[in-house]
């Protein structure tokens, strides 16, 4: 029943207006590399999406009563497909086994798209660091970057398994990658972090954008905040996820993560 004119919509137990809901048919999917597979998926319901000016666009995908959220890869309105990577571990999880067993004619239903970030063409340079979490939105990023600024200036750190992950990105002329590979016993994030301390980064006003593991996060916040007095309205930085947890669990501590890491950062000020 369509909501009568001037009617709130109705909200989440936080105070956020409930977003519709959407289903969409898989088309294909293509494997990226041993833990990462694409779906392409379509269906009319794209037709009502927004314009998608940002680069970490994510949808919450519902498997029963449970909610997955991922970023949208790229989104094509004229050939009406929309595209998320999925990160695999075996069977471990909801989202990874049901994309990596996709197969066309599957439907998924899905609330978004949320966002908040896309990089800007007008500044000196880009930090781009994640793990494979974040590797969608790095890469949608570096699409925005090659094609509105294909001279712009972007050092990128990513985290993977080992070579085999590694991916083909677009890149801009002054686009330089840095992969890491963790190595036996490593913690996810570990040598990511030490990457991006050791760095040095170029000069101007930067930008970043820093997602993955949040005990990754909280080291590199301090590093760009305190060490290098990055102002905060120039970083884009959040824990998609963390060790040990699985999403719910995640989520529902994130709000005390981060208050704690807020904390942190004003007594050392």
């Amino acid at each position: 029943m369509p909501r009568p004119e001037g009617q709130p919509r109705p909200s989440n137990p936080d105070g956020r207006p409930n977003r519709p809901l959407r289903t969409l048919a898989v088309v294909r999917t293509e494997r990226l590399t041993p833990g990462m597979v694409r779906v392409i998926l379509t269906g009319p319901d794209l037709d009502e999406l927004p314009e998608l000016t940002l680069t970490d666009h994510y949808v919450k995908l519902r498997f029963g009563d449970v909610t997955r959220t991922y970023t949208i890869r790229s989104f094509d309105r004229e050939a009406r497909e929309l595209a998320i990577d999925f990160v695999i571990h075996g069977d471990e999880g909801l989202a990874g086994p049901w994309a990596a067993a996709a197969q066309p004619g599957d439907t998924v239903t899905f609330a978004g798209p949320g966002g908040g970030w896309a990089p800007s063409p007008d500044a000196d340079a880009h930090l781009l660091v994640g793990d494979e979490s974040a590797l969608p939105a790095i890469a949608a990023a570096l699409d925005r970057l090659k094609a509105t600024r294909d001279d712009a200036r972007a050092d990128v750190y990513l985290e993977v398994a080992g070579a085999g992950e590694q991916q083909v990105l677009p890149t801009t002329a002054g686009t330089t990658v840095t992969w890491i590979h963790r190595g036996p016993g490593d913690r996810y994030g570990e040598a990511l972090t030490r990457a991006v301390i050791e760095a040095v980064l170029p000069d101007g006003r930067l930008e970043a954008f820093v997602h993955g593991n949040a005990d990754m996060v909280k080291p590199l916040r301090r590093h760009l905040f305190t060490m290098l007095s990055i102002p905060r309205e120039n970083v884009s930085i959040s824990g998609y996820w963390r060790t040990g947890m699985n999403e719910d669990g995640w989520q529902s501590s994130k709000r005390e993560f981060n208050a704690q890491m807020e904390a942190e950062q004003d007594a050392r000020v």
